[in-house]
């Protein structure tokens, strides 16, 4: 009895039907060939970006689909460099972006551990107040902003353009979210070493919380790189321009008179993704591992 009884059980378990064989490789296919479409429908603008970016002007317009320029030409980034400034504008952009991700970051990460550890009187109505400002649209604090810099005699300068960008109301939800989830032993064991609140913060939690700082590092550059209409309200100096700035003059019709400018206008527009994608493909794996600890509770 003991030889056969492995052979009876062997017997009696159930086999796969060839169907439900069939049907994995078929549905994976499926499934890579529609991510496949998405992600070239997804690819294509920026690809013909690019290729009129090195097309004369009229062939441009005539064929702007056409992801093959021939002849290609590099007059359109010639003429960025040389009659539109901008390398200046993309020294502002970079200015204005490294000082609003350090300060975004710095001041995040200090709101959200308060939010998240330190008990005090009215936190919850704190925290909603920050997921109250998520929900409004900014265009609505363009003119109060606008105010505010005249008044206090910061309009159209660096501190003006920096300042108010320098917390963030999703970066402080973030944070929160993921200081949540560190365990308290580790604090309580700080604490029992002697180290005060913001030691702890400083040396124990805020390393732990390194995929979201990343997570929210990249973020903040890519909103401060990208941002126009903050831009739009506290400045009119030329000299203050951005890269987001000067390629909305561009789109516009404010400069070379009314010609359409397609190669000009995308190739400002191709040279002013490239920060931002270097930073994203580098740091992609940290994005990802910060936003699943930020919803994990």
């Amino acid at each position: 009895m003991s030889r056969t009884a492995p052979d009876t059980v062997a017997r009696a378990a159930p086999r796969p039907s060839p169907r439900a064989t069939r049907r994995l490789p078929v549905g994976g296919l499926v499934a890579h060939a529609v991510l496949v479409v998405l992600a070239v429908v997804y690819v294509f603008p920026f690809l013909i970006q690019v290729a009129n970016a090195f097309k004369t002007d009229g062939d441009a317009t005539a064929d702007p689909l056409d992801l093959l320029p021939l002849p290609g030409t590099t007059a359109a980034f010639t003429t960025l460099f040389t009659q539109l400034d901008f390398p200046r504008a993309a020294m502002n952009s970079a200015v204005v972006a490294v000082a609003v991700t350090l300060g975004r970051v710095f001041f995040d990460c200090l709101a959200g551990y308060a939010l998240a550890r330190l008990p005090f009187r009215g936190r919850g109505i704190v925290f909603a107040g920050f997921v109250a400002v998520i929900a409004v649209p900014p265009v609505v604090l363009l003119i109060p902003k606008f105010l505010v810099l005249n008044q206090l005699g910061i309009y159209d300068s660096y501190a003006g353009m920096i300042v108010p960008l320098m917390a963030d109301a999703g970066g402080v939800f973030i944070m929160k979210s993921f200081f949540e989830s560190v365990p308290r032993s580790v604090e309580e064991a700080s604490y029992l070493d002697g180290a005060g609140t913001f030691r702890t913060f400083w040396s124990v939690v805020l390393p732990m919380a390194r995929p979201a700082v990343v997570t929210i590092t990249i973020l903040s550059f890519q909103a401060s790189w990208n941002e126009l209409s903050h831009f739009v309200v506290s400045r009119s100096s030329p000299d203050l321009d951005t890269l987001t700035t000067l390629v909305a003059t561009l789109t516009s019709g404010g400069a070379f008179g009314q010609a359409n400018q397609y190669p000009l206008k995308l190739a400002a527009a191709a040279l002013m993704t490239i920060p931002v994608a270097v930073l994203f493909f580098v740091f992609q794996r940290q994005v990802m591992a910060g936003t699943e600890g930020a919803v994990k509770e």
